[in-house]
């Protein structure tokens, strides 16, 4: 009896970190697959890769994430600063209506503006008609390119610096500026030398978040041609027959992630600012010239990034009129709800087991384990694609052969090309948005509730369903949301991994366009970006609210 009671207590002192340790290594452990291989000798494959594609691979990903560097800082800083510190007409809209291109996935901007530019579309028919050209007459920009990749990644992920810098701006205390006056220091002057060093960690986080999703990018580096390392995982795995030269390219592209996270810190370093009792500053006014360039350079991004792909992607659907597609779009929608729903689910569930952990024993365990947990978002989907499926294939034809050996069972794949093995892979590249949607939610909760709880007789998980269920039900709606939007979007870890006659609307948006149907692309393409913008519009209300 004894016995029991003591093993009663262990569960209930070591079972909560024990299970979040658990969770934890099992969503690390596609990563950790992914960098093993590298241990693994290196095959004719790999040999042929290095003296052929591998420098084009290198040079590419480099390049554009370069290009995107920069024009996202330059747009997202610049319309940060207008937006936080200056007063024009349009002002108020535009705070929140710049942060709008982020509902939009990059690939989906890649086929409308293609379809757009191309040599059949709008632009170069309306240029040949009105000045009679010919083709081969004038030379017109080719936007499948890496320029034309670089400025549609820019276009959708400019949001990233340009949130996190307005916030930076509006933190600025007018003490500083008014010191800088005093000191001969002009509008200019105090922009340089005052307002960008102390919002640097944050520009330096937002442009780090989207050189990340730049390195994960794959349908619109795929669609464009453009040879990076994302497109060559896929290309080795599928095309090559080769699951470990793809892991080994992987843990390349893995480690270009890990060292922008790393420059990221080190420029950061231990940069921050404590404006305590501050007087916010006063927005300038612009009059005349001065606010009509402030609004241009405000809507060139904005209608770049979303009007002008959301109004062409609305007249190819007015095109569309296949027979029988309503009923092919209604099942690629099911299927995309349901990926979508059971991955929110879990992401929910396993954030909240690991946030609660790290609440009830906070320590070196549970600190480690949330951390790890969140890893998989700074891993490209592709990544974490061939992480989960060389486990998965393993464990198949183990399992195969012991159900042959026992019960004469045929070989089969028990897990790969399974939809568990595809909601694996989401939960562990998406489990990050949730754990800290979540953890944000309980630290608002205060312990004093925890100890009245137990006072009252209440065990963890009784105090877990009670008391902070009701309280994080705002928090955990959120996290699901945002978890469940970013699968409907998420195109190279479905491309991969989705079961035999399982497509999704972004599978279908993919294959459609890289067959050059834009037009049935359309639909199923405009179905995400709207599903995209209810998050989106909900952190708008967050930063009207803060204005």
């Amino acid at each position: 009896m004894q016995g029991g009671l003591s093993r009663i207590k262990l569960m209930r002192l070591f079972g909560l970190p024990l299970a979040a340790t658990l969770l934890a290594l099992l969503l690390a452990l596609p990563a950790l697959m992914v960098v093993l291989n590298l241990l693994v000798p290196r095959a004719d494959t790999w040999a042929h890769l290095a003296s052929t594609v591998l420098p084009g691979y290198l040079w590419n990903t480099l390049l554009l994430g370069l290009a995107v560097g920069l024009g996202v800082t330059v747009i997202g800083v610049s319309c940060a600063w207008l937006t936080a510190m200056c007063r024009f007409p349009g002002r108020d809209f535009l705070a929140w209506a710049l942060i709008l291109p982020i509902a939009a996935p990059a690939y989906v901007l890649a086929y409308v503006y293609t379809d757009f530019l191309q040599f059949a579309g709008p632009v170069q028919t309306w240029l040949r008609a009105f000045t009679g050209w010919q083709a081969g007459e004038y030379a017109f920009p080719d936007i499948r390119s890496l320029g034309g990749a670089a400025c549609v990644l820019t276009a959708v992920l400019y949001p990233y610096a340009y949130l996190l810098s307005r916030t930076a701006f509006m933190e600025l205390s007018a003490s500083s500026f008014e010191t800088a006056r005093v000191l001969g220091q002009g509008a200019w002057g105090s922009f340089y030398r005052i307002a960008l060093p102390l919002a640097r960690p944050a520009i330096v986080a937002g442009v780090a978040l989207a050189l990340m999703e730049t390195l994960a990018d794959y349908g619109t580096v795929a669609y464009f041609g453009v040879d990076t390392f994302s497109t060559g995982v896929l290309r080795a795995w599928f095309s090559l027959g080769d699951p470990v030269a793809a892991a080994q390219l992987g843990a390349l592209l893995l480690a270009g992630v890990g060292a922008v996270v790393a420059l990221e810190r080190g420029l950061r370093g231990r940069s921050a600012f404590h404006a305590g009792a501050r007087r916010v500053p006063t927005p300038h006014q612009l009059r005349g010239w001065r606010a009509a360039l402030a609004l241009l350079v405000c809507c060139l991004p904005l209608a770049a990034g979303f009007v002008i792909p959301l109004l062409l992607l609305v007249r190819l659907a007015l095109q569309e009129a296949e027979p029988g597609f309503a009923d092919r779009f209604l099942g690629l929608a099911a299927n995309s709800l349901t990926l979508s729903g059971v991955t929110a689910l879990l992401a929910v569930a396993g954030a909240l087991l690991l946030a609660y952990a790290a609440r009830l024993r906070p320590g070196l365990l549970t600190r480690i384990a949330s951390r790890t947990a969140g890893l998989g978002y700074a891993v490209p989907g592709v990544v974490i694609a061939i992480g989960v499926l060389v486990p998965v294939t393993q464990i198949d034809r183990g399992l195969s052969a012991w159900l042959a050996a026992q019960y004469g069972l045929a070989p089969r794949l028990w897990l790969t090309g399974t939809i568990a093995a595809l909601v694996y892979a989401c939960v562990v590249r998406f489990m990050a948005i949730a754990l800290q949607t979540v953890e944000a939610g309980l630290a608002k909760v205060k312990r004093s509730m925890d100890d009245a709880a137990r006072s009252l007789g209440l065990g963890p998980w009784r105090t877990l369903l009670v008391v902070h269920a009701p309280l994080l039900a705002r928090s955990l709606f959120t996290a699901g949301l945002l978890v469940f939007v970013d699968v409907m979007k998420e195109l190279p870890a479905t491309l991969a991994m989705r079961p035999f006659n399982f497509d999704t609307l972004a599978v279908q948006t993919f294959n459609l366009a890289k067959d050059e149907r834009l037009t049935e692309a359309s639909v199923a393409a405009l179905a995400i970006v709207v599903v995209g913008l209810i998050p989106v519009l909900m952190l708008a209300r967050t930063v009207n609210r803060r204005d």
